[in-house]
């Protein structure tokens, strides 16, 4: 395989890239370079080196085994399908596509289990699979049923074409009922397991209104994202002192939701039919989870929440 570091994974190590790429575990991908398996712009590849966007990767793709097993066994719901696309209503607690420890039990298996014709859609491992939710998130996500959709899918997502929002619970109360946090995201220089604003990222915007409020303990916020960088939505709450409840990455500690994860929760998708040109709108109500947190907050003294 020979072709140009895409932008979105621009500034990742080497090995971390021929894992994308190659749909290969980091493990793999790193001995490959040990064996001086990858060049970049023609020459041997260290796997602690960050590459540009548009920089030449070469390496011989490894001969393996299909990286994705049916499982029906995993749950999700369906929101919409029709012959070029599935909206799917993620629980919380389920891995998108297998990686680093989780190779079994992913929606991509579920998703491969109920729709056999998807292989072959994409990338092995994610076969139809368009974009990602952490495990923790939970709501709408899209899978694209033929090789046209997801084609056209992954540009609209690329091109901010999809509008993507999210309810989340966060400590305090923001001074501003609406605002948009705009810093860049990038690996966290101390630990590298997480994410971090930090001037040598790349652009994040996101956008932030509040839906209720309970005096100085809680908001609840709707969020649609510009740009769609790892834990954006966790990390920028954080930089700005209004943390996500339940959030064991990003958190400052302090009272519990009551929900037992991550109060994250994609509920709208708003797009353009990738095929036939519709606008079309999607929407998840808020996990029961999630609903049982914010009626044990009582009343809330600014907006409304309806459960």
């Amino acid at each position: 395989m020979t072709r140009p570091v895409p932008s979105e994974l621009a500034g990742e190590r080497v090995d971390k890239i021929v894992a994308v790429l190659a749909g290969i575990s980091r493990a793999a991908a790193s001995a490959m370079v040990g064996a001086s398996g990858i060049e970049v712009d023609g020459r041997s590849a260290a796997g602690n080196e960050r590459l540009a966007e548009g920089t030449i990767i070469s390496f011989v793709e490894p001969t393996t085994e299909p990286l994705l097993v049916p499982d029906p066994n995993v749950p999700f719901s369906v929101v919409f399908e029709d012959r070029w696309m599935i909206v799917i209503d993620k629980p919380s607690g389920i891995v998108v596509h297998p990686g680093a420890g989780k190779e079994t039990g992913t929606l991509a298996s579920g998703v491969l289990a109920r729709w056999p014709e998807i292989e072959g859609v994409g990338e092995d491992g994610r076969w139809g699979i368009v974009h990602r939710l952490d495990r923790e998130t939970s709501g709408l996500l899209l899978v694209a049923k033929t090789a046209e959709a997801h084609s056209e899918l992954q540009t609209a997502i690329g091109g901010r074409l999809v509008s993507r929002h999210y309810y989340t619970l966060v400590h305090g109360r923001l001074a501003m009922t609406t605002g948009t946090i705009d810093a860049p995201v990038g690996r966290d220089p101390v630990r590298a397991t997480r994410m971090a604003v930090h001037p040598d990222g790349r652009p994040a915007r996101t956008h932030y209104s509040v839906v209720a409020g309970w005096d100085d303990r809680a908001s609840l916020l709707d969020v649609s994202l510009e740009t769609g960088r790892t834990h954006q939505i966790r990390v920028h709450l954080a930089s700005i002192d209004h943390p996500v409840f339940d959030d064991r990455s990003y958190g400052k500690g302090g009272p519990k939701s009551g929900a037992g994860r991550l109060w994250l929760h994609a509920h709208r998708l708003e797009l353009v039919h990738p095929v036939t040109d519709e606008p079309m709108t999607f929407d998840a109500g808020i996990p029961k989870d999630l609903a049982g947190s914010l009626e044990s907050l009582g009343d809330p003294d600014f907006g409304s929440v309806d459960v």
